[in-house]
């Protein structure tokens, strides 16, 4: 049984995930090595939840109860819990050491989940001395609003890791689809033309950004693609779309765009930066 959750990793994603569990009722914390991350997080979550109390969504008492569920850490050796939720840096070989070097702290049943949103659960698994004991929980930003989380199962992934981590799904109100592990998982894997397909049409004059995401949206999509990629972050799109394209054996219809290559090569990543597709002030 799950009563207290480690996130790796104090970004955006990281701090959501982090978030919705303590609203849920789980004892959480939160590790970042970097000092400054970490405030910014902790910063984040009080606003937002002062947004929820504002809507009247929770009363100021439960935010507090809230946000005193949440503790910020910069040692590993305090990352000691029922589950890992790593949100770290996009690289396998990062994701590998931090679980070896956690597991070896924790209780013999840790469960190390990894948020990849691109990289193979199983490639992961295969440098982890625990192998069964890792899964894929690919949360959707922003996590503390997006209902979805992907269960990804990779080859050595116990039944009984799944079970449990689907069921954490659900305690903390979200919807759990499971998936064996494989190139983009589901979302990934079939949004990837809604991004690059916006994309050529641009790049060979067909329309503009803003054409493009007003006709999308007026189709029923809450965002168009580039508003979208504008708020996942430049630089995180590309490397799925890199990822994928490279586990397809560089299949054409993955190729990523030039035109996001540019923009991450300029720094011009989204609303992070204040600059991508649309300017932000």
């Amino acid at each position: 049984m799950i009563q207290r959750i480690c996130v790796i990793g104090a970004g955006t994603m990281g701090s959501g995930i982090a978030q919705t569990a303590a609203q849920n009722g789980f004892y959480t914390l939160l590790f970042d090595i970097n000092k400054d991350v970490l405030e910014k997080a902790r910063i984040s979550i009080q606003k937002s939840l002062q947004f929820l109390v504002d809507k009247e969504k929770i009363t100021a008492a439960e935010k507090e109860t809230i946000f005193q569920r949440v503790q910020f850490i910069t040692d590993t050796n305090d990352c000691l819990a029922d589950i890992i939720i790593e949100a770290i840096v996009e690289k396998t070989e990062a994701k590998v050491a931090i679980f070896n070097q956690l597991a070896e702290l924790n209780h013999a049943e840790v469960i190390l989940a990894t948020n990849t949103s691109s990289l193979s659960v199983s490639g992961i698994q295969a440098g982890v001395r625990h192998p069964q004991r890792v899964v894929g929980m690919h949360f959707f930003n922003p996590a503390t609003v997006m209902k979805l989380v992907e269960v990804i199962q990779g080859d050595q992934t116990s039944d009984e890791v799944v079970q449990t981590v689907t069921a954490l799904c659900e305690q903390m109100k979200k919807t759990p689809v499971l998936c064996k592990d494989a190139p983009g998982f589901i979302v990934n894997r079939v949004a990837r033309h809604y991004y690059l397909e916006a994309m050529k049409l641009v790049e060979t004059g067909v329309a503009g950004i803003e054409s493009v995401d007003e006709i999308m949206e007026a189709s029923g999509f809450k965002m168009g693609p580039f508003k979208l990629m504008d708020l996942i972050g430049n630089d995180v799109n590309l490397a799925v779309s890199q990822s994928l394209y490279d586990a397809c054996d560089q299949t054409v219809r993955f190729k990523p765009s030039p035109m996001q290559i540019d923009k991450v090569a300029k720094g011009e990543l989204g609303k992070k930066t204040k600059k991508g597709f649309y300017d932000y002030n």
